[in-house]
């Protein structure tokens, strides 16, 4: 309870400076704050996490099925060096419980970002409730501007006919969107893109083709340039 007490009070003292700062800035707080971590509420009050069925072939996670180090932003205060999973089959975040041995959920709706080992970022963006597979709103960010270009990771789950000890087996897939003022625009092809971004498509077609790009082939890296793009044109 002393340990809970602690870590809120410091917590605190980070919000009331009214902007977003990183836990562990002031170096002298670091070891306390490594060893209080794992007790912060904000992180240990999700439901506990339910392994995805043995019977599938695969895993539910993005990039890596063990937990790695990533950065987690929650109500604006950013914690490095936490813990994290993301199951992209259940769209849910999951960091590890050390005392009592279990991997608890993070709520979406409280998760401003976080940053996977490998790089990734990723954003709880709520709305687009249309999509089948909105689930809980995490989307990864690709390229910020004007408009955001996002990319929603998912997995679904496809049946074996052959005879295997599994039953069905995870397929990854995604699916891309432009996103401005609350507003989500898919993206399925390049016109769409150049559409919704009011670039000129002359133009934008002979940078394309200078810098190599085809969203068939890449969909990230072209979001991302025409994000840069549109923005430099504003």
């Amino acid at each position: 309870m002393q340990k809970i007490i602690f870590f809120l009070l410091i917590a605190t003292c980070f919000v009331s400076n009214g902007f977003s700062q990183v836990v562990g800035d002031n170096l002298s707080y670091l070891p306390e704050y490594k060893e209080q971590l794992p007790y912060f509420q904000e992180l240990i009050t999700g439901g506990q996490y339910a392994e995805a069925s043995r019977l599938i072939q695969g895993n539910p996670y993005f990039a890596s099925r063990q937990f790695e180090k990533g950065t987690l932003s929650i109500n604006g205060i950013v914690y490095p060096e936490v813990p994290l999973l993301y199951d992209s089959y259940l769209d849910q975040v999951v960091t590890f419980h050390p005392i009592f041995n279990q991997k608890i959920l993070i709520k979406p709706e409280k998760i401003d970002r976080f940053v996977l080992s490998n790089g990734a970022s990723f954003r709880f963006i709520p709305g687009n409730s249309g999509y089948l597979h909105n689930q809980n709103g995490i989307y990864e960010i690709l390229g910020e501007g004007e408009f955001i270009a996002l990319v929603k990771r998912y997995k679904s789950t496809k049946a074996l006919r052959e005879m295997s000890q599994f039953d069905a087996v995870f397929v990854d897939k995604s699916d891309f969107f432009l996103w401005k003022d609350g507003k989500f625009s898919p993206v399925s092809k390049k016109s769409q893109a150049i559409e919704i971004l009011g670039l000129n498509r002359k133009e934008i077609n002979k940078q394309l083709r200078t810098a190599g790009l085809n969203f068939n082939q890449n969909p990230e890296t072209f979001l991302q340039f025409l994000v840069t793009k549109s923005s430099e044109n504003k």
